[in-house]
């Protein structure tokens, strides 16, 4: 299993557009992708789940991920956050 800390740097924070990105995106590995704030954790391969976080600008999310191809799956996520999810827009 590993594990990441992301922060939210969207300034009108994780809506439905881009928690599709998210879902999208655990979606293309094996392993089981869960993202958790304050203690609700949701499983990221679920639009509603991602949706029910509702992670506004500056949250802070992690990301608990365990099977076969785990590192990639951590590796693509927190990329997709870091680069604000390829927008300019913060």
């Amino acid at each position: 299993m590993v594990t990441g800390k992301i922060t939210v740097i969207n300034r009108t924070g994780i809506h439905l557009r881009l928690a599709n990105k998210i879902v999208n995106a655990a979606s293309q590995f094996e392993a089981a992708v869960m993202l958790e704030k304050d203690g609700l954790e949701v499983n990221a391969k679920s639009m509603l789940g991602v949706a029910m976080l509702g992670a506004e600008q500056g949250a802070e999310l992690t990301l608990n991920i365990e099977g076969s191809d785990e590192r990639e799956a951590l590796d693509t996520l927190i990329g997709l956050f870091e680069t604000n999810f390829g927008s300019e827009v913060i």
